[in-house]
């Protein structure tokens, strides 16, 4: 109050000191108009009122009057009342979004910020550090897509989980997102197959230097592109460039969105009142990621799109893990314990120390490869597709 009170009164002595100068025909009144910043004709009304009410009339009649369009206090105690019984530890933004969707509040966010600093239960934000110049996004939806996870306490009274997330660079468009117990090969093909089944190949995958994404001779250095992991193996199949970052800050698109997500994420879920992964992963799919896309991502520089739509038989028994055996005497496949029988086959009465390859997928199925020539299939529930052969016997291995 005091700040507008010293500004009323230096407006004042501004009006006098105008308003003498055109009493003594120093000043016209369009050059005065023009001194105080305002027209000709606002000049002369309040000549009129300096005239009628002589000092009372040069006082801002709105001091102390409040605003129409103020907030008014119930919806203001309102507001307070929200943020510390239900909303307490969101942003002022995430909260604001809430007030907008929920509660029908129809004042800006900028009100909301500045309430609530007032109040003391939000922080003012530190002051930034220098500018520094953000990496060009990609100009098309396709070319670039960035994928990392982040461990952290997502859901309540749980410990940290992983969050998997596959998003474009050209939009932060979030594509495939899901929790897991634990980062690795699997999770990293169950972003790639639900981004690749929705839009297709894209061009070039963009990715942290870890174990499951690439093999690094020396720590700390260089990635070997002769030794691929898995996933390199699996990329390099489908003609997508595997692109590995070498800092925190080269992933600064992949950092800044889990900063964000790390701070409303877990809100929003134990606001849905969401507390196990299954349930969790439901909801991120079906109601989260629509939202947030909706929320957060950005027009791509250049209309179209990067991706190539191809058939999922294309890409199904490339996205798995993939390891070399060869068959035993009594037709049979050792793989982690246990061995996988080789049902009979048109082809060949046996297949005994031939070499053949083991295909592990992301729904926990498995099948036998000889060359190109699939020789089983088994899923967890054993069924199969009326043509299949018939699916091996797994025993525990002796």
């Amino acid at each position: 109050m005091r700040r507008t009170e010293q500004r009323q009164g230096l407006r004042m002595l501004k009006l006098r000191d105008v308003l003498s100068r055109w009493e003594a025909s120093s000043l016209s009144q369009l050059e005065a108009a023009e001194l105080l910043g305002m027209s000709e004709r606002t000049f002369r009304r309040w000549v009129r009122r300096y005239e009628a009410d002589g000092d009372a009339g040069l006082s801002d009649g709105r001091l102390g009057r409040r605003s129409g369009r103020a907030v008014p206090v119930d919806r203001a105690m309102e507001v307070a009342r929200l943020y510390r019984d239900r909303y307490q530890g969101f942003t002022a933004k995430h909260f604001h979004e809430y007030l907008v969707r929920d509660h029908g509040f129809r004042w800006g966010y900028s009100w909301t910020k500045r309430f609530l600093q007032s109040r003391g239960l939000i922080d003012k934000a530190p002051r930034r550090g220098a500018h520094r110049r953000k990496r060009p996004r990609r100009p098309m939806v396709g070319m670039m897509l960035h994928q990392d996870g982040s461990s952290h306490p997502w859901l309540v009274d749980h410990g940290p989980l992983d969050l998997i997330v596959t998003m474009d660079d050209a939009t932060s468009t979030i594509y495939s997102v899901f929790l897991v117990e634990e980062e690795g090969t699997m999770s990293s093909f169950q972003g790639l197959i639900e981004t690749i089944a929705a839009h297709g190949l894209p061009c070039s995958l963009y990715t942290d230097r870890g174990s499951h994404y690439w093999y690094t001779p020396e720590a700390g250095g260089k990635v070997s592109k002769t030794q691929p992991t898995q996933v390199g193996r699996a990329l390099e199949q489908l003609g997508i460039e595997h692109i590995p970052a070498y800092s925190p800050e080269a992933r600064g698109r992949s950092e800044r969105m889990f900063r964000t997500l790390q701070g409303r994420l877990p809100k929003d879920l134990a606001l849905a009142g969401i507390t196990g992964i299954e349930a969790a992963n439901a909801w991120l799919r079906d109601v989260w990621l629509v939202r947030h896309n909706e929320r957060f991502a950005v027009k791509p520089a250049e209309a179209g799109s990067a991706f190539v739509t191809v058939p999922e038989a294309q890409w199904r028994d490339i996205l798995c893990v993939q390891e070399e055996r060869t068959v035993a005497p009594d037709n049979t496949v050792s793989w982690h314990g246990k061995r996988l029988q080789i049902p009979a086959h048109p082809s060949r009465a046996h297949f005994v120390r031939a070499k053949v390859r083991v295909h592990d997928y992301v729904d926990g199925s498995m099948a036998i490869f000889h060359g190109p020539r699939c020789l089983a299939r088994w899923t967890p529930e054993r069924e199969r597709e009326r043509d299949d052969p018939p699916p091996p016997t797994i025993t525990q291995a002796a």
